[in-house]
């Protein structure tokens, strides 16, 4: 059956085949469903080939069941060709309940690529999201840009790039790469908050591998050039590694169930009750950090053994393993968690850490989510490397990031604390609003044994001279030091910290403190506090 007239007949019926038959309004939709169901069942075909999903069943996989409302589905498509519509889905469902607008790429359909009527679809979404003040999620698969629209395919691009600024930090926006993604396209998941790809398909990179081939003669892989390892171990691009399709829409909804609606709206909370679990990992607390400085630990276990019910949702989690962050709940209430990890590097502070953690708590920020930090930290990383890679200018944008929040902050410092880093990691100086350590925390400009070293220099020297035990002046020193310089009871005298508490009651303080903190006036002037850009 051909459509070959819609026009000049009674409103009651419609000519729809070559025969002209004439059938009701009623037939016409029936046939208008047949060929939706029938290009997807093409669809299926091509994608689960290569063990990828269509972009409906993507969405229903996100979704809460039967919550999908698909919005334009005939735009930009062909009935005669036997096409639904244009090469992206878009609609609004709900997860957890909450609307969510999405839209997901239909590789079936001209590879996913973009042209007028895929632009004006998206474009048309994000502005329904914004006036709804939802947040978005973006599924991409696509080939890029139609080459046959020409300059009408790139400027469709630069609307989604501009519209994209425009919603960063009043709604959350979430993209998910589940196929390639190049050129120019790469830049629309890269201006929203966070960057999900699947292990095997995702792609993302600015010229494909024959291009690079051509003007450099490099000969590299897809996968080396940009698949999801390089993106979540190396560049930082994108924020989780999903094994599967499934596995990667499962982190989306998670994720979301951690964030406001947009940056007005309140803090998540559900109802909780501390139930037995809680005061054996309170109690168990202070066994996962060792007494010495020096002696590495999972922060990840510390983490858990502070939240509600153990979860913790890390984001980027590959990228600059020296300090973690994610989202978690305490005593029912959403929180951002910033915390060093001395499982790598000690737990120091390098380019990387600081703007991984900067931009984290930049986003927290914009969307009304009060972030704990847990600090554990011996400095910046000392080297050529580093300064040579920008850590001053680089470090300060967790700097920035701190300063200007004004979300409840509160620290805990939980073993040692020192010099610059000290001061960026949530200390009162910068911003902190409570702010808390653990007894026999560390927390001086240096650490005794490096201030002995510049401080005690003359006495170690003329002790060598004089052939005296070296060593044990050194110990004396550094003891001496640790007395005069290091306590956290001098910190606390100072105003710096408001109080010394114990591990076991580390997650109790917390929560008062937050608690304390809810009032806290975030007044901010226009639509939004500012937006999360890249940094």
């Amino acid at each position: 059956m051909t459509l070959t007239s819609l026009r000049g007949l009674p409103d009651e019926s419609q000519t729809i085949d070559s025969t002209s038959r004439v059938i009701n309004r009623a037939d016409f939709a029936a046939y208008q469903q047949s060929l939706a169901e029938g290009a997807e069942e093409k669809a299926r075909k091509r994608q689960h080939a290569k063990e990828k999903n269509t972009a409906r069943e993507r969405i229903g996989l996100l979704l809460d069941p039967e919550s999908f409302t698909e919005i334009g589905q005939f735009v930009g498509g062909n009935m005669a060709e036997g096409f639904t519509g244009a090469a992206v889905v878009t609609g609004i469902g709900t997860v957890g309940g909450e609307p969510v607008a999405v839209y997901a790429q239909d590789f079936s359909i001209s590879g996913g690529t973009l042209g007028q009527a895929e632009g004006d679809k998206i474009i048309s979404l994000m502005d329904k999201a914004l006036e709804l003040r939802i947040p978005i999620v973006a599924m991409l698969d696509s080939g890029g840009a139609r080459i046959q629209e020409g300059v009408v395919a790139l400027s469709q691009y630069g609307r989604i790039f501009r519209k994209t600024c425009e919603a960063s930090g009043v709604i959350p926006q979430v993209s998910v790469i589940l196929g390639p993604c190049a050129g120019g396209a790469v830049y629309c998941p890269a201006l929203t908050d966070f960057i999900v790809m699947t292990r095997d398909h995702s792609h993302m990179f600015v010229t494909g591998p024959d291009v690079v081939r051509a003007t450099t003669g490099e000969d590299v892989s897809f996968e080396d050039l940009g698949g999801a390892q390089v993106h979540n171990f190396q560049s930082g691009v994108a924020h989780y590694l999903a094994e599967d399709e499934a596995d990667a829409l499962d982190y989306t909804r998670t994720l979301l169930t951690y964030l406001p609606q947009n940056c007005d709206a309140p803090t998540r909370h559900w109802d909780y009750t501390d139930g037995p679990q809680a005061a054996v990992d309170a109690a168990g607390l202070a066994g996962l950090v060792p007494e010495s400085s020096k002696q590495p630990y999972d922060m990840v276990e510390v983490i858990r053994h502070l939240v509600d019910y153990g979860e913790f949702v890390q984001v980027q989690e590959y990228f600059a393993p020296s300090i973690v962050v994610g989202f978690a709940a305490l005593a029912g209430e959403s929180i951002g968690i910033v915390a060093n990890q001395p499982l790598h590097e000690a737990g120091t502070l390098d380019v990387d850490a600081s703007e991984k953690a900067g931009r984290f708590v930049q986003f927290c920020d914009a969307f009304n989510v009060p972030v704990v930090t847990l600090v554990d930290v011996p400095g910046y990383r000392p080297g050529t490397e580093q300064e040579q890679a920008g850590i001053i200018r680089r470090g300060a944008k967790l700097i920035w990031a701190y300063a200007n929040a004004s979300v409840p902050l509160v620290t805990v410092v939980l073993r040692k604390a020192y010099g610059g880093a000290y001061i960026v990691m949530g200390s009162k100086a910068i911003g902190g609003d409570m702010n808390f350590a653990w007894p026999g925390a560390e927390i001086a400009v240096l650490g005794a044994d490096g201030a002995v070293a510049i401080t005690g220099r003359r006495q170690l020297k003329q002790a060598a001279a004089e052939g005296r035990d070296v060593e044990a002046l050194r110990k004396e020193l550094a003891d001496k030091y640790t007395r005069e310089n290091v306590n956290p009871y001098l910190s606390v005298a100072s105003g710096e910290l408001d109080a010394i508490i114990t591990p076991e009651s580390t997650r109790s303080t917390i929560v008062s403190a937050l608690r304390v903190l809810r009032t806290k006036d975030r007044s901010h002037p226009g639509t939004r506090r500012h937006g999360n850009m890249p940094m």
